[in-house]
């Protein structure tokens, strides 16, 4: 069987990303029609034999005309843009609430995936068909960008700042995953893929799979293994800021900025906590780069991300 010409529309995000492509190619289409047929006619019109003006070009276009023309063609590629905007681009970054959190980390030459409920898997990520999905997603080491054709679907995993990636798969089937940054020798072997499956085949594939500590529960153990409960813990008597309830909230620092609790944040106070001095707090705290990796952050932060509101600083 010959391969398809198009690749299915497999996530809510690929018709509008193909709507863009098609309208573009269209309008391409018809400017190179034209300017191609213009330049024909003038070739034809005005070749060697032919008896033609040669003289100067009669002053007929006046500059209200050349000024009109220009802003035309502006507005029209402004609201081209504005359109593709609207479209998808925005879209790629909002999470819908009801949206599954699914943790990625990408490393030479591999993706690791863990789900909520602490199911791993390499290179392969399973997902229930027509239900939002939020992948949160981080680098051990060099640029990789997470990218699968057939959702339309492409995201830059940067070292050092974690990446969100929502989508909703809407047909069932495997797809390809590929990482579309050169990130080193073996990057041609970097791929993986999709399996979208029926949710209630979803739900037993997770169920069988063996359920090791969820991210939280893991960060919570390095919490307490690196000695972060003994300042920060809700019994510490040590003056540090209390963790419970304050991601996602706006924390005044010392020189005045406002700071917001998100997982950047909170990986610069891990890496470089001199970087933001929070408000009324001594600075303190040492550095814990060097003591963790890629995948103790990512656990951390998912430890944070959990506990529960109503606590301040």
């Amino acid at each position: 069987m010959s391969d398809p010409v198009f690749l299915p529309e497999a996530s809510t995000i690929a018709p509008r990303t193909d709507a863009i492509f098609f309208v573009l190619l269209g309008v391409s289409g018809l400017i190179v029609v034209l300017v191609a047929g213009l330049l024909a006619l003038f070739c034809w019109k005005y070749r060697r034999d032919r008896p033609a003006p040669r003289g100067p070009v009669p002053a007929v276009v006046s500059r209200e005309f050349e000024i009109g023309w220009t802003l035309a063609t502006l507005f029209a590629f402004l609201l081209i843009f504005l359109w593709a905007a609207a479209q998808n681009f925005a879209s790629l970054g909002a999470s819908p609430a009801n949206a599954t959190d699914i943790h990625v980390v990408a490393k030479q030459w591999m993706w690791k995936v863990q789900h909520p409920g602490g199911q791993r898997e390499l290179n392969a990520l399973h997902l229930p068909v027509n239900r939002p999905v939020r992948l949160i997603m981080n680098s051990e080491d060099v640029i990789h960008s997470f990218f699968v054709p057939a959702f339309r679907v492409k995201r830059d995993v940067v070292p050092g700042h974690t990446e969100i990636l929502s989508f909703e798969p809407t047909l069932v089937g495997k797809f390809q995953l590929f990482c579309g940054e050169f990130c080193g020798t073996n990057h041609s072997a970097m791929i993986g893929q999709i399996i979208v499956m029926k949710s209630g085949d979803y739900a037993r594939w997770l169920a069988a799979q063996p359920q090791g500590d969820d991210l939280a529960g893991r960060g919570a153990a390095l919490f307490r293994e690196l000695g972060c409960s003994g300042c920060h813990g809700a019994n510490s008597s040590v003056h540090a800021p209390k963790l419970a309830g304050i991601f996602g909230k706006p924390v005044p620092l010392a020189d005045g900025r406002i700071a917001q609790v998100n997982d950047a944040f909170i990986r610069d106070m891990i890496l470089k906590p001199r970087k933001h001095i929070v408000a009324g707090f001594d600075p303190i705290m040492p550095s814990f780069a060097g003591r963790v990796d890629e995948g103790d952050l990512v656990a951390l932060v998912a430890y944070l991300r959990s506990l529960s509101t109503g606590a301040s600083l």
